[in-house]
C-alpha cells in the first residue's frame, strides 16, 4: 500500500495550498485544519519518534468537531490514520468525504484509495464497488489504473479463496523455542531433528539498555517430539550487532546469514566483521563441535546494496537471496536473486529470477527446499489476498520455473505473511506469527501442509566414513548422480574431525552415491527411491579401502544387468565413467574385476565372467590399458549370504534382498 500514499499525499497537500479554498467557513475550524496539516512537519511522534501523524489527527478531530462536513479534515486524517496504520478510521474518514462531496478529487483517486484500503481490511466486495467508480472516471490516472486492476484481481482471488479454504490449524511450537521476545526465521537441517532461528533480545553490551539486536538460537527435537530448550549460537557467531535470516546446510555444518553494519562508513560489522554494503551475506562452517569464525561470502554475491534473507540449496553449490533493488527516490523495492558456487571456491554473479517471479513490488523471505526444485517466497506483487502473501514456484526439467501459486486462504490473509520454512518430508510447515495465544511477540508456528502445496518428500542418508582397516574417520566427498539424467544433484563431504555426514535424497528418483578420498578406492552405493512410500531415512557407515589393501572388494553397486543377460545397462555408465576417472588419476593402480552371482540357476560361472568382460571391456574402450585391468567370474562360490543363512530368513522379501546382495560386480586392487 505504501507506494499510492505517497501520489495521494504530494498532489493533496499541493491542490489545498494553491486553491485557497475550503468548503467550510469556519475559521475556527480552518484554523486547527491548517495546524493540523503542518503537525507531523514540526514535532515528532514520541512513541514512534517519526513524524507527528497522531497530533495531526488530533487537530483534524477537532477541526472536524467544529463543521463535520469539512470534507478536506476528513481526507487529511484518513490519510493520517493511514500513515500510522489505522486503516478503519481511515476508511471511515475517507468514506464520509465522499459522502459530503463525491467530486471532490480530480480522477476519482478517493474512491481509488478507499478501496486499497478496504482490499487491505477485508472488506473486498465494497473494495471492488469503489474501483468500479474509479475506473469508470474519465480522467482517473493512469498509473493508477494499473495498480486498480492489480486490487480488483486481489479482491475476487479472496472472494473466491475463502469461499475455498485450505487446512489450516497452526500450532505453537512451544516454549522450548518460543519466549517473550520475538522468534522468526525458522531453518531446520534434512533430519529434522535440530531448528535454528534468529531471536530479537535486549542488548546493552554496545547499544544501551533500551536497545534490542539479533541472535541466533539452536534447539534440538527430543525423544518426545517436543523441542528441547533452545540455546545461543556461541559468542564468534552471535555478535553484539545484529544477525539474521539463517539458512543452514541440510548436514547442519555450514550456515550462511545476514549482518549488518554499525559503522555504514566503514562497513564495518562488529567483532573484526566487515563487508561492502549496508548488509551483506556471511558463511561459517563447523568443524567437529566448533563453528569457525565467519567470513564474507567470497566471490560477486554481496554488493555496496542490501543483501539478506539466503536460502541454501541441499548440494551446497546453489544460494538463493533477496536484494534490495529500488532506486533513490523510488518506492522500496527487492527482488529473488540466485548465485552459484564456482569450481574455485568463489560465489558467481548473481542473476535475478525471472519476472513472472519477480514483481515490480516487494518479493522476500525466499526458501529452496531441500528437493532442490521448490522454491517458496513472500511478495506483495504477485496477485493475492492482501499485502505479502506466500507463493510457490516448481523447476521443470529443463531448469524452467512454473507461474507461481498462492497458498491460498486461510495459510494467506490480508495481513503480512512471510518466513515460511518447509520440512524436508513436506509435510509440516512452520512461520512466525504475532497472532493470540503465543508466549510473546512473534512466535514460530507449524502446521501440515496441503497435500498440493508440498515440495518432493526428501528423506537423508547418514552415517561415518572410516578407514576399513584402521576406523580412523576420513572427510570423504560425496556426490549423488541422478541415474536417468547423469546429473550431479548433490556434492558435499563429511565432516573433517568426525567423519560423519548426511546427504539429503529427494524421492520419486534413482541415485548413484560415489565417495571417494585421496589414497583410497571410491566406494559406491545405489538409492532406488522411485516408489517413496513407506521409505525411511538411511543410516549406513562408509568403510573406505585404502590403495595398498589388496584383499578387501568393493562393490560396484550401480553397475547394472537385465536378468540372465550380460549387457550393460547405460544407467552404469554414471558408475563405470567415475571408476575410469579413479583409474585415471591413479595411473600406478590395477584393479581386477569379479562377477558374482547367486545360486540359482545354470551356467553361473559363464554368465559372472562374461558380466565382469563387460565392465573390462567398457573401461578399455574409455582409454584405460589392458594391463592394468583384469576379469574374472566367480559364480555363486563367494557369496555375501550363503544358502544356510538365506533359508533362516523370515521372508520371501529379505531373502530376495539377499540373493540380489550376492548378484554384484566388484572391483579389488592388486597393485
Amino acid at each position: 500500500m505504501r507506494y499510492f500514499l505517497f501520489l495521494f499525499s504530494t498532489f493533496f497537500f499541493i491542490s489545498c495550498s494553491s486553491a485557497q479554498y475550503y468548503s467550510t467557513k469556519n475559521k475556527k475550524a480552518i484554523k486547527l485544519f491548517e495546524q493540523g496539516k503542518a503537525a507531523p512537519g514540526l514535532t515528532i511522534d514520541p512513541q514512534t519518534n517519526t513524524p507527528n501523524f497522531r497530533e495531526g489527527i488530533r487537530l483534524m478531530d477537532q477541526a472536524l468537531e467544529k463543521d463535520p462536513n469539512f470534507w478536506e479534515a476528513h481526507m487529511f486524517a484518513g490519510e493520517f490514520c493511514e500513515l500510522i496504520g489505522d486503516y478503519n478510521s481511515a476508511i471511515d474518514h475517507y468514506k464520509r468525504a465522499l459522502e459530503i462531496n463525491p467530486n471532490h478529487s480530480p480522477g476519482g483517486s478517493t474512491y481509488f484509495y478507499l478501496a486499497n484500503l478496504q482490499n487491505a481490511v477485508g472488506m473486498y466486495e465494497e473494495a471492488i464497488q469503489n474501483i468500479d467508480f474509479f475506473e469508470r472516471n474519465r480522467n482517473a490516472n493512469p498509473e493508477l489504473l494499473k495498480n486498480a486492476r492489480q486490487i480488483r484481481a486481489n479482491c475476487e482471488f479472496a472472494i473466491e479463496s475463502m469461499k475455498n479454504p485450505q487446512s489450516f490449524n497452526p500450532i505453537n511450537i512451544g516454549p522450548g523455542i518460543n519466549t517473550k521476545y520475538p522468534e522468526y526465521f525458522p531453518t531446520i537441517t534434512v533430519d529434522g531433528k535440530t531448528i535454528l532461528f534468529t531471536r530479537r533480545i535486549p542488548d546493552g553490551r554496545v547499544l544501551g539498555p533500551t536497545k534490542e539486536q539479533e541472535d541466533f538460537y539452536v534447539s534440538k527435537l527430543g525423544d518426545n517430539n517436543i523441542w528441547g530448550k533452545a540455546v545461543a549460537m556461541p559468542e564468534n557467531i552471535n555478535s553484539v550487532l545484529n544477525e539474521g535470516a539463517p539458512t543452514i546446510a541440510p548436514d547442519g555444518r555450514s550456515l550462511v546469514f545476514v549482518a549488518c553494519a554499525d559503522n555504514l562508513t566503514g562497513m564495518d560489522y562488529g567483532d573484526g566483521r566487515t563487508g561492502r554494503g549496508s548488509c551483506d551475506l556471511f558463511y561459517t562452517k563447523k568443524l567437529g563441535a566448533r563453528w569457525m569464525n565467519p567470513t564474507n561470502l567470497p566471490g560477486s554475491i554481496n554488493t555496496f546494496t542490501w543483501e539478506s534473507q539466503p536460502s541454501l540449496s541441499s548440494d551446497g553449490k546453489t544460494l538463493y537471496f533477496v536484494r534490495r533493488v529500488s532506486k533513490r527516490g523510488e518506492p522500496e523495492d527487492s527482488d529473488i536473486f540466485v548465485t552459484r558456487l564456482l569450481d574455485n571456491g568463489q560465489w558467481s554473479t548473481a542473476e535475478r529470477l525471472p519476472m513472472h517471479i519477480n514483481t515490480p513490488e516487494q518479493e522476500e523471505s525466499v526458501l529452496i527446499h531441500p528437493d532442490g526444485r521448490t522454491l517458496y517466497f513472500a511478495s506483495r506483487g504477485h496477485v493475492g489476498m492482501g499485502g505479502s502473501d506466500l507463493y510457490m514456484t516448481r523447476m521443470d526439467e529443463d531448469g524452467n520455473w512454473s507461474d507461481p501459486i498462492n497458498l491460498g486462504y486461510p495459510i494467506n490473509t490480508g495481513y503480512d505473511e512471510n518466513s515460511l520454512m518447509v520440512s524436508p518430508d513436506g509435510e509440516i510447515a512452520f512461520f512466525a506469527s504475532d497472532r493470540d495465544g503465543g508466549y510473546g511477540g512473534l512466535d514460530i508456528y507449524y502446521f501440515t501442509m496441503p497435500e498440493n502445496m508440498r515440495p518432493t518428500k526428501t528423506l537423508y542418508f547418514e552415517g561415518v566414513v572410516f578407514d576399513i582397516n584402521t576406523r580412523k574417520p576420513i572427510p570423504g566427498k560425496f556426490q549423488l548422480i541422478d541415474l536417468k539424467t547423469g546429473k550431479e544433484i548433490i556434492y558435499s563431504e563429511a565432516d573433517k574431525v568426525t567423519g560423519e555426514f548426511m546427504v539429503s535424497l529427494p524421492t520419486n528418483r534413482e541415485y548413484a552415491l560415489n565417495v571417494s578420498y585421496p589414497g583410497y578406492a571410491f566406494f559406491s552405493e545405489n538409492f532406488n527411491m522411485t516408489n517413496p512410500d513407506n521409505l525411511e531415512a538411511i543410516h549406513m557407515d562408509v568403510p573406505m579401502v585404502p590403495l595398498d589393501d589388496n584383499t578387501n572388494s568393493i562393490v560396484l553397486e550401480n553397475v547394472f544387468f537385465d536378468l540372465g543377460k550380460s549387457t550393460l545397462r547405460k544407467e552404469s555408465y554414471v558408475e563405470l565413467n567415475k571408476l575410469v576417472a579413479f583409474l585415471n588419476e591413479n595411473a600406478d593402480t590395477r584393479i581386477e574385476i569379479g562377477g558374482h552371482t547367486d545360486s540359482r540357476g545354470n551356467n553361473n560361472e559363464v554368465l559372472s565372467r562374461n558380466r565382469a568382460k563387460s565392465v573390462y571391456d567398457y573401461l578399455i574402450s574409455k582409454g584405460i590399458e589392458a594391463s592394468r585391468l583384469e576379469h574374472k567370474g566367480y559364480g555363486s562360490t563367494v557369496p555375501v549370504y550363503t544358502d544356510e543363512h538365506i533359508s533362516k530368513l523370515a521372508t520371501e522379501e529379505e531373502k530376495e534382498s539377499a540373493h540380489q546382495a550376492n548378484r554384484r560386480t566388484e572391483y579389488k586392487i592388486i597393485k
